[in-house]
């Protein structure tokens, strides 16, 4: 365990579990809350029962809509009349341009020039307009920031600010919810908004329940933060799952993965891979390379079930089309 949780579940920093409840009335009727699957073949391969908590069906592929939602249904006309922007990988943005065009607000999104091109095509259908900025999170931020400088918009950060933490929440709130004898839940970490937000509704509602955190080998901000102390620069990032490739963990993420998370795992690519392939070939679920993280922590032993249950967040559905002619 990162932490004493149960002495810190009440710190004064951290997400309440009433932010979570409001977030979840103000989704009502915007978000869909996504199904928890059985896994069979997954529970069959590592022991235990898993469940898949299926947010590539959601609203813009992905969880993103519930952080980004419940940020902008605060902000007032007054504050959104010259628009928004964020910077995202990709799942963000376009979650952004959905909450945008649910305000009937101007959007920009700042975007890496790598990002994959169905992330760019469906921010871009959701009516964003699109700026390329190098490869990282800091480009893309400073950008974005000398945008809305310019032009008065407002920012819509990706994961680091309460609203967002709560909005993901919520994803742990359905679990708990739907499952209060779980005994592990499974949530992948980028910036560590989704992590977070579970790990601060989960702790609360179910205090025995393991909450673990996976990120890619390659691009481990969140873990490298706790085995620091702080939030600490990457020196680069190689990995496939590019929703999960932040340089450096948000500040008040940080906090919540030191003070609520009881693990947080690495996962190399060729798990990764192999976790994709399986949730698309026997699962039927079409998901992206960072969706299959916490699947691919199960599957490679990172994390063991020990007979019990497990609820794995699969997070994101915006896979390439070129890339399932690579999956088997």
């Amino acid at each position: 365990m990162i932490a004493g949780v149960g002495d810190v579940v009440q710190g004064e920093g951290l997400v309440g579990l009433t932010e979570i409840e409001a977030a979840s009335r103000r989704l009502a009727g915007v978000i869909i809350a996504t199904p928890l699957l059985p896994a069979d073949a997954i529970s069959e391969k590592v022991g235990g029962q898993v469940r898949l908590k299926c947010e590539s069906l959601q609203r813009a592929g992905s969880f993103k809509i519930r952080g980004a939602y419940n940020f902008v249904s605060q902000l007032s006309d007054e504050q959104v009349a010259q628009g928004l922007i964020t910077y995202s990988s990709g799942n963000h943005a376009q979650a952004v341009a959905l909450a945008g065009r649910l305000r009937g607000v101007r959007v920009v999104v700042v975007m890496p020039t790598t990002a994959p091109k169905v992330k760019r095509d469906g921010a871009e259908r959701l009516g964003a307009e699109v700026v390329y900025e190098g490869t990282t999170t800091v480009e893309r931020r400073a950008r974005a920031e000398a945008i809305a400088e310019v032009e008065g918009l407002v920012i819509v950060p990706p994961f680091d600010h309460r609203h967002i933490i709560a909005g993901q929440g919520t994803v742990g709130l359905e679990i708990g919810r739907a499952w209060p004898d779980v005994d592990i839940v499974l949530a992948p970490i980028g910036g560590g908004g989704l992590a977070s937000g579970v790990a601060a509704s989960i702790k609360r509602m179910l205090p025995s329940a393991r909450v673990i955190g996976v990120e890619p080998e390659g691009a481990a901000s969140m873990r490298r933060a706790l085995d620091n102390g702080s939030p600490t620069i990457l020196d680069s990032i190689d990995t496939i799952a590019d929703g999960l490739a932040p340089v450096i963990a948000g500040e008040l993420t940080f906090e919540h993965a030191r003070d609520l998370m009881d693990d947080v795992v690495l996962v190399d690519d060729a798990s990764i891979r192999a976790a994709t392939e399986l949730l698309v070939g026997r699962q039927k679920l079409v998901v992206e390379y960072s969706g299959a993280a916490t699947t691919a922590a199960l599957l490679s032993g990172k994390v063991d079930p020990k007979g019990g249950g497990v609820a794995a967040i699969i997070s994101g559905g915006n896979l390439d089309p070129s890339l399932f002619a690579g999956l088997t």
